[in-house]
């Protein structure tokens, strides 16, 4: 059985980045080298309004997006979930079910370390 040369590996290796905000859900699936494959959203799927913000429509956008993918020959993913939105979970649930190889799952939200200034004292 023949290895794989690491140009083949690279080519196979996808990375997802998932922002899930409460309105919408963005996917964007890019190569190792940093070029966007495919990508797609909840309303680029077809939804409108509050539906945008369910876990069917971020499941939507995802299966889309892992088809495309995987017509440029993409088989193996690490997954960057950055968002508090309710399409999270159901992101990673869609991706896993889609068939690829999950690598490497990380959050990458965003959190203050100090947060903003607090108001001033009220004065008595």
């Amino acid at each position: 059985m023949a290895k794989k040369t690491t140009n083949q590996t690279e080519n196979n290796l996808g990375k997802v980045y998932i922002s899930a905000s409460f309105n919408n859900t963005l996917v964007t699936v890019c190569n190792t080298s940093g070029e966007v494959v495919s990508w797609s959203s909840s309303g680029a799927v077809g939804f409108k309004g509050t539906r945008k913000s369910t876990p069917f429509a971020a499941t939507s956008a995802i299966e889309s997006v892992v088809k495309k993918a995987k017509d440029k020959g993409i088989e193996e993913v690490e997954i960057y979930v950055k968002g508090p939105g309710p399409g999270r979970d159901a992101a990673l649930r869609a991706v896993k079910a889609s068939g690829v190889k999950i690598a490497l799952i990380a959050d990458v939200t965003p959190i203050p370390h100090n947060g903003p200034r607090p108001k001033k004292k009220r004065r008595a």
